[in-house]
């Protein structure tokens, strides 16, 4: 039997490159996933996205925008560490859709453990300043790192769909079979996609949904 397979496309569409989830997801109508692969755009619906994670799936691949310091248009595969659903102090923020904030939310919110997570990253080249409310448009960059991600989605699927403790990687195994610290862009990787593991939070674009609602 196969596993249950969650692939997320989060970001908010009038924030540049921000739209790069939502993207995905759309390209993917063009090119499907396989059949049994719950493939939706989720936008900036945290709590939409934390309950969902709740659903008995083995494994989510959240596709996003995030700034960590490589070339614009490069690719990360991140496994975030999860949080444990300790319930001490208040819960956690149920608004916006800052990766880190929707784990810590789904893990408040369920009994049971989260499925495995998976982030498919990709550098933005334009994100919003701080005066900026609506920004609607990826750039060139972004917007060719959008095929790349499909194929990355139709290389890695099959894999977590036969095994969601598999450690898939990118394109090109060469650069991203070994896992780099976080932030730190990794020696000749120059645009192309790379394979981390991390437990620190995966960061939103600055300012990306600061002001986003459910």
């Amino acid at each position: 039997m196969s596993a249950r397979l969650l692939v997320a496309g989060v970001g908010n569409i009038f924030l540049a490159d921000d739209a790069f989830g939502p993207e995905v997801i759309r390209a993917l109508d063009e090119r499907p996933l396989p059949s049994g692969v719950t493939v939706r755009d989720f936008g900036i619906r945290g709590l939409d996205l934390a309950y969902t994670l709740l659903d008995g799936y083995d494994t989510a691949v959240l596709v996003d925008a995030a700034v960590r310091g490589h070339t614009p248009g490069t690719l990360s595969l991140i496994e975030p560490d999860l949080p444990d659903g300790t319930r001490g102090g208040p819960p956690p923020e149920a608004h916006g859709m800052d990766p880190a904030k929707v784990l810590a939310l789904a893990a408040h919110l369920g009994d049971e453990p989260l499925p495995r997570v998976l982030v498919l990253a990709c550098e933005p080249e334009r994100v919003p300043r701080g005066d900026e409310d609506i920004t609607p448009g990826v750039s060139a960059t972004v917007r060719a790192a959008v095929p790349e991600a499909v194929a990355a989605l139709h290389t890695l699927v099959p894999e977590l769909l036969a095994d969601p403790a598999a450690t898939p990687a990118l394109r090109r195994p060469d650069e991203s079979a070994a896992p780099a610290p976080a932030g730190v862009r990794p020696a000749g990787a120059g645009g192309a996609e790379d394979r981390q593991r991390t437990g620190l939070p995966v960061p939103p674009p600055p300012t990306a949904r600061s002001s986003a609602d459910v």
